[in-house]
Parts: structure tokens; sequence; C-alpha cells
């Protein structure tokens, strides 16, 4: 059987793409990022976007990706404004992008602002308490006051200074001029459903409140909200999932292009008959015979546990070359079963590899059978995986919005 077949570990399988040859025989798991990719859907969304500058969100680690050779990348492709969450994320961000425009924003935590200024980079501030701290520090300082951001709540109802407090906003002019604010920002809570009626309403508190402040750049547009029209755009659009590969809809085509592949090895070749069970909970009973192979990636490696399947419900599927594979019962911390029966059997090896996440199983249709969001699905992947960057252009191509 499959099991006793022969394989040289240090070689891919026949189906393997090219790029796992660098892996090392140790690796357990494999996920290949195309920075080419990625420079290109920042292109696409330049365009769908201008005349707005596009920034880019890289926080929690670029969505789990690498903030280091992500920003590196889409600094190369011409993007000179970054947001992350928090000042911990700044200070990586800061060494990868020396020159660029940085914003924090999660805001201005207590006797934090001269670590802001140490690094160059500016807190998003989303309260007048933030604001009064803020300048209390600019004011104090031997240098030129660092410009800031306003976040403003518009009907998110999570950061920013909400309704009951704009009055006192507007009314602070002098102080806002003092900063200096650089740039006022909202969030949109319903753009991936471009017909629900909060984007309107969010556009419009938007553009009526910035009106009364002092003049400033203006950003309201996350990844699906620069689809939404020019309208929304502004000055500054801050696209996050979709520069990944994500689709910034609900129920739309995706139009950004794939960035991740997952890769997991075959640890073991197994047979199993007719009746049986799979796994954890005997969740899964086999109606045939099945040869099985066991991979080594689980839950613990970002692998959601919500893509198994049990009797009476399909799961998630992996690919080995052009042989789709149906998962077997419960992920398990470390370890994922599919069905290999359908492969022949010289094509299915020990130490070979199967394509867990990839252009046929997207992280869309991941987050899909897992019930949750791409961007769970990549800010979730692991550290156990060897991480392979590919495709890096360094070259800048101009862009007919710039």
């Amino acid at each position: 059987m499959a099991g006793g077949l022969k394989h040289d570990p240090r070689k891919p399988q026949q189906d393997s793409p090219p790029e796992l040859v660098s892996a090392p025989a140790s690796a357990t798991g494999v996920l290949t990022i195309d920075l080419h990719a990625i420079q290109r859907n920042y292109r696409k969304l330049c365009v769908e976007a201008g005349p707005a500058e596009c920034a880019a969100v890289v926080k929690a680690d670029a969505y789990g990706l690498g903030t280091r050779q992500i920003a590196a990348a889409l600094a190369a492709a011409g993007c000179r404004t970054f947001f992350v969450a928090t000042l911990a994320e700044a200070i990586v961000l800061r060494q990868a992008v020396p020159t660029a425009s940085l914003y924090v924003l999660n805001g201005l935590f207590p006797r934090t602002a001269p670590m802001f200024r140490d690094i160059a980079a500016q807190p998003v501030l989303g309260s007048m308490e933030e604001i009064k701290e803020w300048a209390a520090c600019m004011s104090g300082a031997q240098e030129p006051a660092l410009p800031a951001a306003l976040h403003i709540d518009t009907g998110m109802n999570r950061l920013g200074v909400k309704p009951a407090d704009y009055a006192e906003l507007i009314a602070a002019r002098e102080l806002l001029e003092a900063l200096p604010v650089g740039l006022v920002m909202s969030h949109l809570a319903c753009a991936d459903a471009p017909e629900h009626p909060k984007n309107a309403a969010q556009g419009a508190a938007f553009a009526a409140i910035t009106a009364q402040l002092p003049p400033a750049w203006r950003s309201l547009a996350n990844s699906p909200g620069l689809f939404l029209g020019r309208d929304y755009a502004f000055d500054l659009v801050r696209p996050g999932v979709a520069l990944y590969g994500g689709n910034p809809f609900s129920s739309r085509p995706n139009p950004m292009q794939p960035v991740v592949c997952l890769y997991g090895r075959i640890a073991q070749l197994g047979e199993a008959e007719r009746g049986e069970t799979v796994g954890y909970g005997a969740a899964r009973t086999l109606t045939r015979r099945t040869r099985y192979a066991a991979v080594t990636a689980g839950y613990a490696d970002g692998y959601s546990r919500a893509l198994g399947s049990r009797d009476g419900r399909e799961g998630a599927v992996a690919w080995l070359g052009d042989c789709k594979l149906p998962i077997l019962g419960r992920v398990s911390m470390d370890l994922i079963v599919f069905d290999v029966t359908d492969v022949p059997e010289n094509r299915v090896v020990r130490g070979g590899w199967v394509e867990l996440i990839g252009e046929r199983f997207t992280v869309d249709d991941a987050a899909s059978c897992a019930g949750t969001i791409a961007y769970d699905v990549l800010t979730s992947l692991g550290q156990r995986y060897h991480r392979i960057y590919t495709g890096l252009q360094t070259r800048q191509e101009p862009m007919d919005n710039r």
C-alpha cells in the first residue's frame, strides 16, 4: 500500500510546488506569502481609490504575515503611509519603513506621548482626554509639535470622539490647530455590505462633522469602503484585508489576488474499514474502506477546529495536485486527517505535502467553513509554519493616479 512506498525526504513529491524545495527537512508545515501579489493588490486599490492616497493597515503583524516583509514590499510599491494598532507594533514598523508616516489606531495611553515622539509615530486620538493629554505634551516639549490624527465615532460605537462630545470638540478649534491635527478619520461599520443604509449615514455624518473642524486630511474607507465609490474615499483610504487577498465583501466575488498558500506534511498513511470512526469523539464514521493521511497541522497552528467534519456535516478540503481531499473527523491540536482513497497510491507519500489553503480552498473558503471571517483565519496562522516569501518586486512602478 502507499505507506510502504520509498520516498527521499529531501525531494518534494511530484505534486509539490517548486518553492517547497527550499523547506527544511524538519518542517511540518509551510506558509508561502506572495509579496508580488500584495504589491499588485496594493496597486489595484490605489487605482480604485484615486485620486485619494492609499495607505496600508499592517496591524497584528501585517494580519499574521510578517510586518517587516510586508511593509518593505508595500513601500517598494509606493506606499508611504501605514496604520498599526499599538505602539509596540509601530516600533517594529518604524525599523522596516524609516521614512513612512505611521499612525497608531488604538490611541494614546497615559504617559506614552514621549514614546510616540521617539519614533515619530502619530497617535489616533479618540477622546477629549487623549486630545488634551497630547496637547499638553506637545506644548511642553522643546521640539516642534508632532501632528496627530483625530478619530470621530460616526456610529461604530467603538473608538472615537462620541457625538455627545462633538460640541466640545468643535469649540476646541484653537486647541486642535495648536496640536496640530493632520488627519481626521472614522470607521465604517457595514462597508462589507454595500447596500446597508448605515454606510450612507456614516458618510454623511463624517462629512458634516469634519466641515466644522480645522482643515485636515480626511479618511473613512477601509478595504470594502474604498469600493463604495469616490464619495467615501475622501483624501486617504486604509485597506487591510484586501491587501492580503481576503474578500472585502460578504456577498460579492473577491476582486483581489490570493496571497497565501498553506501546506501541511503527511506524517503517516493508514487504512480503515467501512463503519470505523476517525479521530476524537468518533465524530466521523467511514462509509467505505478508506485510505487516509494524517497531516501535521492543527488548531495550535491556526487551522481552526471548526473546519473538521462529522457525520452529517462536511468540513474543509485539502488538495494534493489536482485531487481534492475531504477532511475526516475533528481537527486536533497538531494533526488533521484527510481522505486519500481516490488519489493514486504512488502520489501519496510519507513526508509529502498537501495544500491546506490556496487558490482552490481560499482563506475566505476556510473562513466560511469555520463560521468566521478571513481576518480571523489570517491572523491565527501559527508560528510553527516555515515561512517562504516569494515574488518581491523592488522596482517602483508608476501608477496612473499618483
